[in-house]
C-alpha cells in the first residue's frame, strides 16, 4: 500500500537525520554535507538501483575512510573523490563485477551482519551511557512502545509512534535531555550543484586515487551484502549489477550537489523494511522526507529527543543479530572452521570500523580452510594385473596445488613391475601444478626404468594434459572409459571383502622419507 511504503519513509527519514550528522563529523565535514548526500543518493537510486526498498546514504564506513583526505586536503577533494567512486562504481556495474558476490561464503555473510549489529548498538551508547536519568527511562519507554504497538496495531509503523510519543513527553514535561539539534545544524537551504575547486592534474588524481579505490571497494561491497540481507527478509531477488552501476549514477549525481560518497546503510534499511518498506517508493520518500525535515521543518525535527531513536535503533541491532549462529546448539552442530570464519570476520569489522577488511579475512580464511580440507581428497587405488606384469593405479578426485604433493607420494615407485597404467578417469585436473604432479610421478618411475601410461583422460582433464604436460602430446591416452584394471581397482577399494593387493590414498600421512613400502603393500 502507498500509505504503508510513504510512512516506512518517513520513519527511515527521521532514522536517518542523527546517523548521517554523526557521520559526517566523522568525516570531518559540515553536517549538511552528509544529508544533502543521503538525500540525493536515495532519490537516485530509487530510480536506477536494483534492490527496491533498500537504502543508500552517507554510510559510517565511507565517512571513516574519507576522513584522512577531507582532513588533509579540504571539502573539494572530497567532492571530487565521490565524482570519481560514482564513476568507477558504475563502470564495474556495467563489466559485472557483482559476479564476485558468488565468492563471499554464507558464515562471512553472517559474521558481517553480526558486526553490524554490534556497530549499530555501540553507536548508541554515546547518546545513553553518563547521560541523566531522564534518559534512560525514554529509552526504556521506547523500546517498550516499539514491543507492545505492533501487538496492538499495524497501521502505523512502531518506530514513528515511538519518535511521536517521546517527543510530546519531552516537550510536554519540558525535559533536559539531548535532542536531534543538538547533533549539528541543520541546513537552511536546498543543496545546489556544482563543481568541486581541484585542480586538474595527475598530481589531484594521484591524491585521490587510492581513496577512490577503497571508497569504491567498501561501498560495493558493503551495498551487495546488505542487498542480499534483504533478499532474505522481503523473500525476493534483485538486479546486484543494476545496484552497482545505480550507486554509481547516484555518487555522481551525489558528488556534484556538494555530498559526501554514499552506499547502503543496513540500520536504516532494517528500518525500512521491518516498517511495512517493500518498493522503490519507500526508498525514495525516505530522501524526500529527510530533505523536508531538514530544512522546512527543521525546527520540529530539531526537538526530537535522540532517546527516541536511539531505541529504535537498538531494537533494530537486536533484530539484525544472527542470534541462531550463536545458539549452543549450533556451535555443537557447525564445523569448527565455519564458526571460525564468522567470529573472525566479527574481530576485524568491529574494531576497525571497516567492513571491507572483516570480510576480506572471512573470505581469504574461508579460502584457506577450504583449500585444506578438499586439498585431502584425491585418492590413489591399485591392483596388480591376473598376470603380474602391469600394475594399475585408478586416481580420483581433484588435482591442484594443494593436493599434488599428497599424490606424487601415493605410489609405490620401488617396488612396481616394469609396466604402470595410471586411470584419470575420475580426476579433475584443476591447474598447472596437478598436471606437474603427474609428470613427476611419470618422471620417478621413469627413473626407475618403468613405463606409465596414462588412460581415460577427457574433457577438461585431458585439456589441461595436453596444454601443459611436459609430456609429448602423442605419449598421453586419453581415450574415454576406464580399462578394466582401472575398474577392478575401484571395486576392489570398495569392497568389505580381502583387500586389494595394494590400496594406498593420496590422503594419508606419509613420513618425510617417502611412501613406506610396507604399508603400502598387504
Amino acid at each position: 500500500m502507498i500509505r504503508i511504503e510513504l510512512l516506512a519513509g518517513l520513519v527511515t527519514a527521521l532514522a536517518l537525520i542523527p546517523e548521517t550528522i554523526s557521520f559526517s563529523v566523522v568525516a570531518g565535514v559540515d553536517p549538511k554535507v552528509g544529508l544533502f548526500a543521503s538525500f540525493t543518493i536515495s532519490v537516485v537510486i530509487a530510480v536506477t538501483g536494483g534492490r527496491p526498498a533498500m537504502i543508500s546514504a552517507a554510510a559510517g564506513s565511507m565517512a571513516l575512510v574519507a576522513a584522512p583526505l577531507v582532513r588533509d586536503h579540504g571539502l573539494d577533494y572530497l567532492l571530487a573523490t565521490t565524482i570519481c567512486v560514482g564513476v568507477t562504481m558504475f563502470v564495474l556495474g556495467r563489466l559485472g563485477v557483482a559476479r564476485l558476490m558468488r565468492f563471499v561464503p554464507r558464515t562471512v555473510m553472517i559474521g558481517f551482519v553480526n558486526a553490524l549489529a554490534i556497530l549499530i548498538f555501540t553507536a548508541q551508547m554515546p547518546h545513553v551511557l553518563g547521560e541523566s536519568p531522564a534518559v534512560y527511562a525514554l529509552v526504556a519507554a521506547g523500546l517498550a512502545i516499539l514491543l507492545v504497538v505492533p501487538r496492538l496495531t499495524r497501521a502505523v509503523p512502531p518506530p514513528l509512534v515511538a519518535v511521536a510519543l517521546l517527543t510530546l513527553t519531552t516537550v510536554a514535561f519540558d525535559l533536559s535531555v539531548p535532542t536531534v539539534g543538538d547533533e549539528g545544524s541543520l541546513p537552511s537551504s536546498l543543496p545546489v550543484p556544482g563543481l568541486p575547486s581541484v585542480p586538474m592534474t595527475w598530481e589531484t588524481l594521484r591524491i585521490i586515487g587510492p581513496y577512490v579505490v577503497t571508497l569504491t571497494a567498501v561501498g560495493l561491497l558493503e551495498t551487495l551484502l546488505t542487498a542480499q540481507i534483504v533478499d532474505r527478509m522481503t523473500d525476493s531477488t534483485h538486479d546486484a549489477n543494476r545496484e552497482s552501476w545505480g550507486l554509481g549514477i547516484a555518487n555522481i549525481v551525489n558528488g556534484f550537489f556538494g555530498g559526501m560518497a554514499g552506499c547502503a546503510m543496513i540500520g536504516q534499511t532494517m528500518v525500512n523494511v521491518s516498517s511495512g518498506g517493500r518498493t522503490r517508493l519507500s526508498t525514495f520518500s525516505a530522501g524526500a522526507f529527510l530533505l523536508l525535515l531538514v530544512v522546512p521543518l527543521r525546527a520540529i525535527v530539531g526537538v526530537i529527543p535522540m532517546s527516541a531513536l536511539v531505541a529504535v535503533m537498538i531494537l533494530v541491532s537486536v533484530m539484525t543479530f544472527e542470534w541462531r549462529s550463536v545458539a549452543p546448539a549450533t556451535l555443537r552442530r557447525m564445523p569448527r572452521s565455519e564458526t571460525l570464519v564468522m567470529v573472525a570476520t566479527v574481530a576485524v569489522v568491529v574494531p576497525t570500523h571497516n567492513l571491507a577488511y572483516g570480510v576480506l579475512v572471512g573470505v581469504v580464511l574461508s579460502a584457506l580452510l577450504f583449500t585444506r580440507r578438499v586439498a585431502h581428497l584425491a585418492k590413489v587405488t591399485s591392483v596388480l594385473d591376473p598376470e603380474g606384469g602391469e600394475r594399475i593405479y585408478a586416481v580420483s578426485g581433484p588435482l591442484f596445488f594443494a593436493s599434488s604433493n599428497d599424490l606424487v607420494t601415493a605410489f609405490d615407485y620401488a617396488h612396481d613391475p616394469a609396466r604402470v597404467a595410471i586411470d584419470l578417469s575420475e580426476v579433475q585436473i584443476l591447474d598447472s601444478a596437478g598436471v606437474a604432479a603427474l609428470d613427476d610421478v611419470r618422471q620417478k618411475f621413469g627413473d626407475r626404468g618403468i613405463t606409465v601410461r596414462f588412460a581415460g583422460a577427457s574433457g577438461a582433464t585431458a585439456t589441461m594434459l595436453t596444454r601443459f604436460s611436459a609430456t609429448e602430446p602423442a605419449a598421453l591416452a586419453t581415450a574415454p572409459g576406464r580399462t578394466e584394471g582401472a575398474e577392478a581397482a575401484s571395486t576392489a577399494a570398495a569392497a568389505p571383502a580381502p583387500a586389494p593387493e595394494m590400496t594406498s590414498d593420496a590422503n594419508r600421512d606419509v613420513p618425510d622419507g617417502g611412501p613406506d613400502p610396507g604399508s603400502a603393500r598387504r
